[in-house]
């Protein structure tokens, strides 16, 4: 993206980060008492070649398996590490929430350490004064405000470090997995705030493994894969691609590649290939159907075939809203279906999914659908395709309501005044 087209917070410059891997612990010695000699050293390169914009106002997910990067990359966004190469520009006043306690010192109070804190964020001391009852109030720890953090568990450093964080509100937020020792009543509390100083304007960069805090977080996503962007989308479609690389690593003869799906979409398709997905179709009462109306019944049928004989056979499928949230989910595992296993390599079958009543909300869902082994997809993954059916669900005779699903049979009674 180009830092021209509109006001942008973060912009990555051909970034690169490596570390100096020496053969033994003399050779480092070596090296600083003749810097003139050629180097005994290698370099072993975490990050390299990074390129990216991150505009004002924009909610950027960073994901990526362990190792990929993400965490190095944010130290060098936040300027606690410098870049080997390459160069990092920022707009506006940056907070970070990084590794769990970073910049708190164990013998100061909470008190002590949120001061200095807000200090190093940038913040005056008659802010800080100001602030400082706003801090109390959120982190709710109580008296604890004033011991040593040494006595703090991880859950009670979050809450005072995310609340001097964001006891004014940042031009940029970056978060790095610190929200996932918290408890949920606490999550919840931040992710709200997230969302407020969303509103007004505030740039997000977050780092998580949560795909649900992603998705319902974020408008965009990057995949991180050995040091390298390799994705660059909506959260939902950059998730698929991470399953894809989790069940990469569980299989060694393995494929991921983007399938095209319809005219409007785009699924990844992932898998071995020991057993093929053929076609995937939704169908109503009379035949092929991409629009359904709200209770109507579903048939789901998915076509496939064995490429080679494998002990057991797996189908499921998982349906999810327009946002990517997951609505339902299950697989042949669970319901007990006869016969898979017994198939022949080399013969296609059919397999039909009936869902007697569509009992959910208006709007637009996709259908991804899995052939692996046992109950999930992650150790023997043959075909995963995401995305492989788009369906549109319309209001129908019911009663008007709102949400992700219908709640058949609702009614109201109106009680006489004697009732209990």
């Amino acid at each position: 993206m180009s830092t021209n087209e509109q006001p942008w917070a973060i912009a990555l410059g051909n970034l690169g980060k490596a570390y100096k891997r020496y053969p033994s612990r003399w050779g480092r010695l070596a090296e600083w008492l003749r810097p003139k000699a050629p180097p005994r050293h290698e370099l072993l390169w975490i990050l390299r070649g990074l390129d990216l914009c991150v505009p004002q106002g924009q909610a950027l997910g960073i994901i990526g398996r362990n190792g990929a990067g993400k965490s190095t990359l944010l130290k060098m966004v936040t300027g606690t590490t410098t870049p080997t190469e390459g160069q990092v520009q920022m707009h506006g006043r940056v907070a970070a929430l990084l590794e769990l306690g970073m910049g708190f010192h164990g013998d100061f109070t909470g008190r002590q350490n949120a001061w200095i804190s807000a200090q190093l964020l940038g913040l005056a001391d008659h802010e800080i004064a100001a602030a400082m009852p706003a801090i109390e109030a959120f982190a709710e720890i109580g008296h604890y405000m004033d011991e040593p953090v040494r006595t703090y568990s991880s859950g009670m450093q979050v809450r005072l470090a995310f609340s001097v964080a964001t006891a004014l509100r940042p031009d940029v937020l970056i978060v790095d997995e610190a929200l996932a020792v918290g408890d949920v009543y606490f999550q919840h509390k931040c992710y709200a705030r997230i969302r407020e100083f969303r509103a007004q304007g505030m740039t997000l960069v977050f780092v998580s493994h949560d795909p649900g805090a992603i998705k319902s977080l974020c408008d965009r996503a990057v995949l991180l894969d050995a040091g390298r962007i390799v994705a660059d989308d909506t959260p939902d479609q950059v998730l698929d691609l991470y399953n894809a690389l989790v069940a990469e690593r569980e299989n060694t003869s393995f494929e991921a590649t983007a399938a095209p799906v319809g005219e409007r979409s785009v699924g990844v398709r992932s898998g071995d290939g020991r057993a093929r997905l053929l076609a995937v179709s939704a169908h109503n009462a009379h035949g092929p159907a991409q629009v359904f109306r709200v209770g109507e019944a579903l048939q789901l049928r998915v076509r496939l075939c064995k490429q080679q004989a494998v002990d057991d056979l797996t189908v499921g499928f998982l349906l999810r809203d327009r946002l990517g949230n997951d609505v339902f989910g299950t697989n042949t595992w669970h319901v007990k279906t006869e016969g898979l296993a017994q198939l022949a390599p080399g013969v296609e079958a059919t397999l039909c999914w009936r869902i007697p009543a569509l009992d959910i909300g208006p709007g637009s869902y996709t259908i991804s659908v899995a052939l692996h082994g046992d109950m999930t997809h992650v150790e023997n993954s043959y075909d995963w395709w995401d995305k492989a059916a788009l369906i549109e669900v319309v209001r129908g005779p019911e009663p008007l309501f709102e949400g992700v699903c219908h709640l058949n049979g609702v009614a109201a009674v109106l009680l006489g005044s004697d009732s209990n």
